[in-house]
């Protein structure tokens, strides 16, 4: 297949005392390979992956990744793992693209495209097979390059939309320091859409499922009796009650809630999933708090008499961490988009993403965008296929910049 050739000549890093980032354009035409992308972006999508179903589009990932050249292996959970080995092996730079994602199996995968305003619609493409197919096309490019100074794992990961609660980079990156803590020295994380952002700071959750049981019984003949159903919306209601603080931002929502048997049943069963988060652990801790006191109402012995059980577990916990705007990862991005024209979005650093993981364990990490897009997490996502030129040059540009650094700077300078 045509490659599109082009020489590099973008983010040269400095080491001293006084840093600073020399930025110019890569030369060429991505034309090729923008449209290659396009395509591996939609056979991707066209394979049903909702967290937790991740095996089918795994296995087309390794396959690809083999088929360019790479050994491949794959772990229980379906992460796939390819390496570019470096000069020497740590401190690697990881660069991951989740292949889950939120829609159930059941939904019309079709794509639609508008020519007229350079968009192609369809479910999941921007969030995140864009991304995955980023991954791969960033290892084919970097295949026949010469050796980079660190090793550089591309990892297809799974496990972090909704209820995966970041599971494919938790494992992933356990695995690669399960011998060395320090064989990781920093992350890039890749995202369909969001070419103008650079995340650099954790936003920690906190995801609780509450779950209640009562007697029940006829609507009719046991009127009165306890239900599971009216308890859980008084519970709810009560949540909607709270009044976070707008600084440090914190939010909550209900996203799902269900239960019952009939609408002439008094309900035995009902549960509700809850999601905190906060910029702040302090104030998601306080929250947290606030919702536990306010179950705890509900297990009172006058509710225990009554027949009424409410029991809370903790179905998501993403951990929070950061590396300052003036982090040598982050100049480098932002330097890398207004090389390209492109106005970083200094007010979308804080997202909940795969890079929560490495950075809430010290290690710098960044999660960067492919183009610009819209209506992620709905059947009429869509994403732009002008800016995909310029998203490749930005995640190869980086890329290979995080290697130059990692293979220059010490271990005190690689620190968040």
């Amino acid at each position: 297949m045509r490659r599109s050739f082009f020489v590099l000549q973008a983010l040269q890093y400095v080491l001293g005392g006084n840093r600073r980032y020399v930025v110019t354009q890569m030369s060429s035409n991505l034309s090729s390979d923008s449209q290659r992308l396009i395509e591996w972006s939609i056979a991707i999508q066209q394979i049903a992956a909702p967290t937790g179903a991740e095996a089918t589009r795994a296995a087309w990932v390794a396959a690809t990744l083999r088929e360019l050249g790479y050994a491949v292996e794959m772990d229980d959970l379906h992460n796939v793992y390819a390496c570019r080995s470096g000069e020497r092996r740590t401190p690697a730079l990881v660069v991951s693209a989740h292949t889950d994602t939120v829609f159930p199996v059941a939904v019309d995968l079709s794509i639609r495209r508008d020519e007229r305003h350079h968009r192609i619609f369809g479910p999941g493409l921007g969030d995140n097979s864009l991304g995955v197919a980023a991954l791969v096309w960033l290892a084919d490019m970097l295949r026949a390059q010469p050796a980079p100074p660190v090793d550089i794992w591309f990892v297809a990961n799974v496990g972090e939309e909704g209820n995966g609660d970041l599971r494919g980079m938790r494992a992933a990156l356990d695995r690669l320091t399960a011998t060395d803590p320090g064989a990781v020295g920093a992350a890039i994380v890749i995202e369909g859409m969001g070419l103008s952002r650079i995340v650099h700071q954790a936003l920690a959750s906190r995801r609780f499922r509450i779950h209640v049981t009562a007697p029940g019984g006829h609507s009719w003949s046991d009127f009165g009796a306890a239900s599971a159903v009216h308890l859980l919306v008084q519970l709810a209601a009560d949540i909607t009650q709270l009044r976070p603080p707008k600084n440090p931002r914190t939010t909550f929502n209900i996203g799902v809630i269900e239960g019952g048997t009939s609408v002439n049943t008094i309900a035995q069963h009902a549960a509700l999933e809850l999601d905190l988060r906060s910029e702040e652990p302090a104030a998601l801790e306080s929250i947290v708090q606030q919702v536990q006191a306010i179950i705890s109402r509900y297990q009172t012995v006058h509710w225990q008499q009554a027949g009424v059980t409410v029991t809370s577990a903790v179905i998501g916990d993403r951990p929070g961490g950061a590396i300052a705007a003036d982090h040598p990862l982050v100049e480098a991005a932002i330097a890398s988009l207004r090389g390209l024209r492109v106005k970083p979005q200094m007010s979308m650093r804080i997202s909940s993403t795969d890079a929560n993981i490495p950075l809430s364990r010290g290690i710098p990490a960044v999660c960067i965008g492919v183009t610009e897009g819209g209506n992620a997490h709905r059947t009429d996502e869509w994403i732009a296929t002008q800016p995909i030129d310029n998203g490749l040059r930005h995640l190869l540009g980086l890329t290979q910049w995080a290697t130059q650094w990692l293979g220059k700077a010490s271990p005190s300078h690689l620190g968040a």
